[in-house]
């Protein structure tokens, strides 16, 4: 076989791998429904922190990394009952960059950061986990968001609404500073 042939054949693979690669990913957050009555949902954040929030997973579903004092989201999905019940969790992880302004030097040549000095910001890094109460909601679920409060504190809520209208259950200020003690958990 000629290496043109070979080539093509090769091309045509990865096409074709990539293809149902996308297909499947855009699939999955499209059907709201399987046959155990979940629903998927959006996830979404909003950091209260000057930190930056370099990744969110919701019981193991991704969700958005979101800037200091900044928000993200409308990330596929993770899955909640059509109906709430008592006792309902998440388990929520995301890790954290605490000096996220700090000037991290460039390659010389190409382009990216020096492998030493991210790898020195970059060992900063604070990773968290926390299992949270999911609030109770009706028929109108609107997705999942977690709030990042100071103090590595978390709250979520699935209501419609948008953060600082009236009816908004989560009431903290949108930029928190630190306090110089947290308190112990």
């Amino acid at each position: 076989m000629s290496s043109e042939i070979r080539k093509s054949i090769s091309m045509r693979a990865i096409f074709k791998c990539y293809s149902l690669m996308i297909l499947f990913a855009v699939s999955g957050c499209s059907m709201a429904k399987n046959s155990r009555d979940y629903t998927a949902v959006d996830i979404n954040g909003i950091n209260h922190t000057d930190k930056a929030i370099n990744y969110l997973h919701i019981n193991g579903y991704g969700g958005p990394n979101i800037s200091p004092f900044g928000d993200g989201g409308g990330y596929c999905c993770v899955m909640l009952p059509d109906k709430w019940r008592v006792g309902l969790k998440a388990r929520i992880e995301w890790e954290v960059d605490p000096n996220p302004l700090e000037p991290i030097a460039m390659k010389k040549e190409g382009f990216g950061y020096e492998e030493d000095a991210y790898a020195k910001h970059a060992a900063n890094y604070q990773k968290y986990k926390v299992i949270v109460d999911i609030p109770e909601y009706d028929a109108e679920l609107c997705g999942l968001t977690v709030h990042f409060l100071s103090c590595n504190q978390i709250k979520v809520t699935t209501v419609c609404q948008k953060y600082g209208t009236p009816n908004y259950p989560i009431k903290e200020p949108r930029e928190m500073k630190e306090p110089a003690t947290c308190p112990a958990k």
